[in-house]
Formats: C-alpha cells, sequence, structure tokens
C-alpha cells in the first residue's frame, strides 16, 4: 500500500482533485494522509471541508489538525476578540464568504458582516465544527510521523510534553534543529519556498523531515508526497490554476 500525503489545502478545492486524479488515487488501495489547514485564503474552504470529512468516514482517511482550522473553531466558538481578529488576518472573510456567500467587499460593515457569517455556520454547519475540533494532532507508522507544523526537540517524551498548540504552530525550533527522533517527520505549515527557495518539497539536510507545503494559496504548487512500501519517495504537484482575488493573500 502507498502512503500520499498532501498539506495546506487552503480552499483551493479544485487543485487538491486534480492533483488526486493525477496521481491515480485509489482509496481502496492506497493510504490518504492529510496533514492540516484545508480552509482559509482560498475560495472553496467548504467545499473541502466536506470532501475531507468523506473521505475520513467513508475510507478512513487520515486528516490532521492545521492551526487555520483551530484558528476557524476558536474564533467561532469562544467569545475573545483575540480569536476573531487572529482568524480575520488569517483569511476568515473568504472562508466565511464559502460557507454563507455573504460579501465582505463593503469595508465599512465587515464586522458585522463577519459575525453573521459565523452565525450561519453555527446554524447550518456545526458538524463541520465538530469534525473539524476531533481531527487529531499526529499520525505516526513505523517509519513516519506525520504533523501539521512539527514536533519540538526539545521535549524527549514530545508527546506527553509538547503544548498542544505547537503541533500546528512551531517554526524555527522544529526545522532548524535536529529531532533525534528515530522517524522522520513530515510536515506543511511553513511554506517550502521559506525553507529552500523552492516550493518543491523539501528533504532536510538532516534526513530527519520532510516539508512538503508548496504555498498553492499563494500561487504556487500544491504537493504530494509518495511513500512507497519499500520507503521510497516520489514527488507530484500541480500548479495553482489562478490566483484567488483577495489583497491578503
Amino acid at each position: 500500500m502507498r502512503t500520499l500525503v498532501i498539506s495546506d489545502i487552503h480552499g483551493c478545492y479544485d487543485e487538491f482533485n486534480t492533483l488526486l486524479k493525477n496521481v491515480g488515487y485509489n482509496p481502496e488501495q492506497d493510504r490518504l494522509i492529510l496533514v492540516g489547514d484545508y480552509v482559509d485564503r482560498g475560495l472553496k474552504s467548504k467545499e473541502v471541508v466536506e470532501q475531507v470529512k468523506s473521505l475520513v468516514e467513508e475510507w478512513g482517511v487520515i486528516a490532521l489538525k492545521g492551526n487555520h482550522d483551530q484558528m476557524m473553531v476558536d474564533a467561532i466558538d469562544k467569545e475573545e476578540d483575540v480569536d476573531d481578529k487572529r482568524w480575520i488576518r488569517n483569511g476568515a472573510f473568504q472562508t466565511l464568504e464559502s460557507y454563507s456567500g455573504l460579501d465582505f467587499s463593503d469595508e465599512g460593515s465587515e464586522w458585522d458582516t463577519y459575525i453573521e457569517g459565523k452565525e450561519y455556520i453555527m446554524k447550518h454547519y456545526s458538524h463541520h465544527l465538530e469534525f473539524l475540533r476531533s481531527l487529531p494532532l499526529y499520525y505516526e507508522t513505523d517509519s513516519h510521523i506525520f504533523v501539521h507544523a512539527g514536533i519540538n526537540p526539545s521535549y524527549e517524551n514530545w508527546k506527553e510534553s509538547q503544548p498542544l498548540n505547537e503541533f500546528y504552530w512551531i517554526r524555527d525550533e522544529f526545522f532548524h534543529h535536529a529531532t533525534n527522533l528515530e522517524k522522520k517527520v513530515v510536515f506543511g505549515h511553513t511554506p517550502a519556498v521559506n525553507l529552500h527557495g523552492s516550493e518543491d518539497i523539501w528533504f532536510s539536510p538532516m534526513g530527519d523531515k520532510i516539508g512538503i507545503d508548496g504555498g498553492c494559496v499563494y500561487g504556487l504548487k500544491l504537493n504530494c508526497l509518495e511513500i512507497s512500501d519499500d520507503g521510497d519517495y516520489t514527488t507530484h504537484f500541480v500548479k495553482k490554476v489562478a490566483l484567488d482575488k483577495r489583497d491578503d493573500i
């Protein structure tokens, strides 16, 4: 059984499905692992979450939680301005448009529209929220650890000691230092272009980690890492069809 790993879809529904088609994904024969960030910035977050939810429920696909998925849940579940402001800075309007069809073009009424959009999701898509809340933070095989952002090498017993938010937020402390783990860590979150100047999948010179976020929603690539039964790697990608027309992407 080959393993296919994709991260940071960010509402890029069309590219996601093109990539699955291009790699010949067969849910009866392949293990698909999605390492988080299904929503925000792209235009089809609702469609992505619905599809991922169906893949998990129907085929046992492994779907992990990303920081954007957590931001969405926090902003809707909590009544704290800090959660709302964080989500708004990171693509909330596009997600709310995808779910509710509301128009955020009037800058003078953005906050009221934002509140209306959150209420719409709570009323009509509580099952999506429950799905995102329930997502695990990591997944392990005999040879790899899959996680959205990374594993903090400061914690010897990372499963018990690492703060939960670091699983989907950590950056420098993870990829600039050796993990000292026997298994390779496959992660998204930090675009590969920030790691080695290319949107191609990044294989750490330390040999301990693989960064697969191709920055699709920024106009670059949606990557897929294929891992064979023998542990060989093959990389696949699709280019972003067109930049979503948003100033903050």
